[in-house]
């Protein structure tokens, strides 16, 4: 039986599938059926289809499908063959919070590249402008570098 915000027994207490969709959905600018999405996956001991997860959540096949993209999106969630199943399978990573830390690494990187065109093309503005530019590209460039070393100290954490 697939796990369900009810079927306590698969996937521990229904209401921290609640939790996870009101938390996680709030901290990360999703809907909250993301959230929830996320919380049924991890408490998942086995992959499941689009449409077990659909049932799971009491939400439309075009809801499910655009949440677990997204998930996928943001390294946490991945897409699996599932043998002898033809549907697809979702399941939650085994290394998803890395999958997270390299999500967030990712979009830093691409404002830091941002930041050195902007820094680049407003050379010949006012100073005050000059000075806002180089302190974006000086913050990216701080976080896509200490984002890079905690993801290294994740993963040398998780490994052992």
């Amino acid at each position: 039986m697939p796990p369900t915000a009810d079927n306590g027994s698969a996937m521990g207490d229904g209401s921290l599938v609640e939790d996870f969709g009101r938390r996680i959905g709030r901290a990360m600018g999703w809907p909250p059926i993301a959230g929830r999405l996320a919380g049924v996956l991890m408490l998942s001991p086995d992959p499941m289809s689009l449409s077990e997860l659909q049932e799971a959540l009491g939400a439309s096949k075009g809801s499910t499908s655009e949440m677990t993209r997204l998930l996928i999106a943001n390294g946490t969630v991945e897409r699996v063959k599932v043998p002898g199943v033809r549907q697809a399978g979702y399941v939650w990573r085994d290394d998803a919070w890395s999958g997270c830390l390299q999500h967030q690494l990712a979009q830093t990187e691409q404002l830091l590249e941002l930041a050195e065109t902007a820094k680049e093309r407003g050379a010949g503005m006012p100073e005050l402008q000059q000075a806002r530019l180089r302190d974006m590209h000086t913050y990216y460039e701080f976080m896509v570098r200490e984002l890079r070393r905690l993801l290294d100290e994740y993963r040398e954490l998780h490994a052992g």
